[in-house]
């Protein structure tokens, strides 16, 4: 199997670390914009050569598209209309909008919707590493728009990162992630910006953040060219949440600004059953 992977950040490096180690692919190409990040992916190993998007294509037989979400709605169609015989997946964590830029696209069919559930928060080729995917869970979204042997062989290459599948259309698919992961960023973001804004005296946060904020704020450290388009891409979906999360928030401010100790104790205790879950 010879494969591109468009992207050669966290995602697509790590990606292409186990892709090669565990025997799926036998020649990996990278294809990134940016030269630092190209000339390193090809200097620690995560590729066998760097090539134009356009060379990469004609020389794979699986495209895996590994970038930001507004570079893969900007880039999907061009792929598409690139290809001959060949599968095209992408990692994106949007796809109601994807799906409705491919919907009558002639090579729809060579198209698999798929998006890992893994990460970390740091980024660049630096960041990848082995194992990343492993237990993780990757949703499939339209399956029944691509073709069986699509479906069949992305699913051999997420087999071969250990990761479980879980299926969704996508527009379900941006709903949920609205929820389980989009807000906890904007969570993290907006605690690390009062944080900033309220404790001027840097040494401070440093000696007093214990593990409860280290952990809450992790996410903090995401890169912004990942995230703020992620929020474009599904403002509706996250503006909804937004509503929600500032709606408990006011709750506990209301219920600690009157002293109503068994309200807060009641939303605390409501909180803890996802305990069950997790």
């Amino acid at each position: 199997m010879k494969i591109s992977v468009i992207g050669l950040g966290l995602i697509g490096g790590s990606m292409a670390i186990d892709l090669r180690k565990r025997g799926f692919a036998a020649h990996i190409i990278g294809v990134d914009s940016n030269k630092l990040h190209a000339h390193t992916a090809l200097n620690i190993g995560l590729v066998d050569e760097i090539d134009t998007m356009d060379n990469a294509i004609d020389n794979s037989d699986l495209v895996i598209l590994a970038t930001p979400p507004n570079e893969t709605v900007r880039l999907i169609s061009k792929i598409l209309d690139m290809i001959k015989n060949q599968i095209v997946t992408d990692t994106c964590s949007i796809k109601g909008n994807i799906a409705e830029r491919i919907k009558y696209h002639s090579n729809r069919s060579n198209y698999v919707a798929a998006h890992p559930m893994a990460g970390t928060e740091n980024s660049g080729p630096w960041a990848a590493k082995s194992g990343l995917y492993d237990g993780k869970a990757v949703i499939y979204c339209d399956v029944e728009n691509s073709k069986p042997e699509a479906v069949t062989q992305v699913r051999k290459m997420y087999d071969y990162l250990n990761m479980r599948p879980l299926y969704m259309n996508s527009y379900n698919h941006d709903v949920h992630l609205a929820y389980v992961s989009h807000i906890s960023h904007i969570s993290a973001f907006a605690l690390a910006l009062t944080v900033l804004d309220q404790e001027k005296n840097e040494k401070n946060i440093f000696d007093l953040a214990s593990g409860g904020f280290d952990s809450t704020v992790r996410l903090a450290k995401s890169s912004a060219e990942m995230w703020a388009p992620i929020f474009e891409q599904n403002s509706e979906n996250v503006l909804t949440v937004l509503d929600t999360y500032i709606d408990k928030l006011n709750s506990f401010k209301e219920a600690i600004n009157t002293h109503k100790t068994d309200q807060i104790s009641e939303m605390i205790v409501k909180a803890n059953r996802i305990k069950k879950i997790l």
